[in-house]
């Protein structure tokens, strides 16, 4: 291995120890990301809102989705690699999917955190680790720099 390859090693392995110390220090174990995940999108599903986009879009592919979103919060924790997917891809032609149901989203998850957060730290860096991705998704999916036209406000 050449020493390029050995300081990328040791440049990921920093940022991983990093992580796995910030999560410790706010009371964040692996354990609890399959609790986060089971828990919300247990609560997706039920919400009337939510869960019928959800379920258009996983019919019969929820247990493959879960796995998913479990190796997607751990990898965004713990920076471990263990999630490889394309969000923007994912979610663009699911129907019904519009900006606000983003807000509904994030809702439904600050309350799921209300309930299970190991603590107010971890709370706060899961939600704002959660408006950050989607508002990236709302810009990403929904956004048209046409729409900021100055001419257009001005007839």
């Amino acid at each position: 291995m050449d020493q390029a390859q050995n300081d990328r090693r040791s440049h990921f392995e920093k940022i991983r120890i990093r992580a796995a110390d910030e999560m410790n220090r706010i009371g964040v174990t692996a354990a609890f990301i399959p609790v986060l995940v089971d828990t919300f999108y247990g609560r997706v599903r039920a919400h009337p809102e939510l869960g019928p986009v959800f379920d258009a879009r996983l019919s019969g592919r929820w247990p493959e989705h879960m796995e998913r979103m479990k190796r997607f919060w751990s990898a965004v924790a713990f920076k471990d690699g263990g999630y490889d997917g394309k969000p923007v891809m994912a979610h663009q032609g699911v129907a019904n999917i519009n900006p606000p149901l983003f807000q509904v989203w994030l809702g439904l998850f600050s309350a799921t955190l209300d309930d299970i957060a190991p603590s107010q730290e971890a709370k706060a860096w899961f939600m704002a680790t959660a408006e950050r991705i989607a508002r990236s998704l709302v810009l990403s999916l929904f956004y048209n720099p046409a729409n900021d036209d100055p001419a257009l406000g001005k007839a």
